[in-house]
């Protein structure tokens, strides 16, 4: 087959419908045109790809792995389909026009407004403007739910006939450069779009299941890479001590909290606080989520054995200054990154419990010594993000019992409930706000650390005069920020539990 690599290449000469029926593919280089197939070709359709191309061609098989990598390459995203909202108006209506899709209608065409490709850019680009950070595409015996996941909670947001699934997926995967002709194994993309002026990455995850691919598109806005510390909405004194433990040249900050927090957000923002030409400045990631101007960042691929452990051993090599580790999901990361740590260097992470005291004792479970533990953390920081109640619509209502019972609030005060109305889009909540909570470590509790004292005793000490994020949920409640609903929801309060 002729070189790829020649210049001048034009790849889309034939319609997606029409390659993907076929089997062929036509690459026009500076010798002209190359039709390729897998397979042999019959004389009826040689003579209608010559009425097509209306050109002379010269056709050559290829290897199937080569067809399917030049026709994911030829209809990936191209510099008139990278830019969602030049074909939708603001009057563009997602509900209307996927309805209006016939599902036996030929929906994949070479032409930029096919039915298809303008459903997909429509439900990215309302993801966007709605703020949301995944969208899920669930194929079902009978039909293909679209969701959104806006503020934390999962919307549906379409409910089509299963026949248009599988083109639907084909396209996502195709302009996210994935394998379309692999159905059983999980598969990982990147593409870059633009909504107007708004530059956005959506990581693209496969996996197989009994009704064909499910597909989850992760929406990282660029712009939240660039969020300055200040603007993180952390309290003033978790803030002030997040800074000096940043200027510290050794020693080790730890982030808490569950998926979805906002960990990876105030991580990168006080990368970014420590970014300047003075600092060597390297992270080990999986994967990476955003990419920063200075830092140099790499990404860990358990395929080839490249694990978080591998790569905190080879950055070391780098002459750094400030190491981030994605998490210390293992003992020997772990033991790495307190090494380093004692070593002069600066170590970020993160470690998936539920309190920054519980830090302490997950790392003393994985095998870290207490005197270790002791000598290297500076700063452990657990947070949540919980929705906002919209000031349009929440409504003011006197605490029910099972509130009191659980918050031990005033039953005299009033707190408020979400209603829904069309702000919000029915939800009663627009918008999050951080809460959280910051251990620093001391003189005493570094003995208490060092003395294997327990995760209630360091608790006790911890909170004896800095806020929790139990306090702080309540302060919430209490100043109308948030429901009662929504602590519960957050924080996964037992109805017979209190705070």
């Amino acid at each position: 087959m002729s070189d790829p690599g020649q210049e001048n290449i034009i790849t889309d000469l034939f319609p997606y419908d029409f390659v993907k029926e076929n089997e062929v593919i036509a690459v026009k280089n500076g010798k002209g045109i190359v039709v390729s197939s897998p397979k042999q070709i019959s004389l009826n359709l040689y003579k209608e790809i010559q009425r097509y191309l209306d050109s002379n061609f010269t056709f050559e098989l290829c290897k199937p792995d080569e067809f399917n990598e030049i026709l994911t390459s030829s209809f990936s995203v191209s510099e008139h389909q990278d830019n969602l909202s030049e074909e939708l108006s603001d009057e563009f209506d997602l509900q209307d026009f996927a309805g209006s899709i016939n599902a036996t209608e030929d929906l994949l065409s070479g032409n930029n407004d096919a039915p298809i490709i303008k459903l997909i850019n429509g439900v990215i680009s309302q993801a966007i403007k709605s703020r949301a950070s995944d969208i899920h595409f669930e194929p079902y015996e009978d039909f293909i739910i679209i969701r959104f996941r806006i503020d934390g909670i999962l919307k549906e947001i379409l409910r089509q006939d299963s026949k248009i699934a599988s083109v639907l997926i084909s396209r996502i995967k195709i302009i996210s450069g994935l394998d379309i002709s692999e159905r059983r194994l999980p598969q990982d993309g990147r593409v870059s779009l633009s909504l107007g002026d708004k530059s956005v990455d959506v990581r693209v995850s496969t996996l197989p299941s009994s009704y064909g691919e499910r597909i989850v598109l992760r929406i990282l806005d660029k712009q939240a890479a660039q969020i300055n510390i200040d603007d993180l909405g952390l309290p003033k004194k978790i803030l002030s001590n997040y800074k000096s433990s940043l200027k510290n040249p050794e020693g080790i900050i730890l982030f808490t909290g569950p998926t979805g927090s906002g960990k990876t957000t105030t991580l990168y923002a006080g990368l970014r606080y420590l970014s300047d030409s003075s600092q060597n400045i390297l992270t080990v990631e999986d994967p990476i989520e955003y990419t920063l101007n200075g830092i140099g960042q790499t990404q860990v691929n358990t395929k080839t054995g490249y694990t978080f452990a591998k790569g905190l051993r080879a950055i070391l090599r780098q002459d750094p200054d400030v190491v981030m580790v994605g998490e210390m999901r293992d003992i020997e990361t772990a033991q790495i990154g307190i090494q380093s740590s004692l070593t002069g260097h600066l170590v970020l992470s993160t470690v998936h419990t539920n309190s920054a005291v519980a830090a302490i004792t997950r790392l003393r479970d994985m095998g870290i010594e207490s005197f270790l533990l002791a000598s290297s953390l500076r700063t452990i920081i657990s947070q949540r993000l919980v929705r906002r109640l919209c000031s349009h619509c929440k409504s003011e209502n006197k605490p029910t019992k099972e509130s009191i019972d659980i918050f031990g609030l005033d039953k005299t005060k009033s707190v408020y409930s979400a209603e829904g109305c069309d702000h919000c889009n029915f939800t009663g909540y627009q918008g999050r706000i951080a809460i959280a909570e910051c251990i620093q470590v001391d003189k005493t509790l570094k003995d208490m650390i060092h003395n294997n004292d327990s995760e209630n005793e360091i608790a006790d000490y911890v909170f004896k005069d800095n806020q929790s994020i139990d306090q702080a949920s309540i302060d919430l409640i209490i100043d109308g920020v948030t429901s009662c609903e929504e602590i519960i929801r957050v924080n996964n309060i037992k109805e017979d539990a209190s705070l």
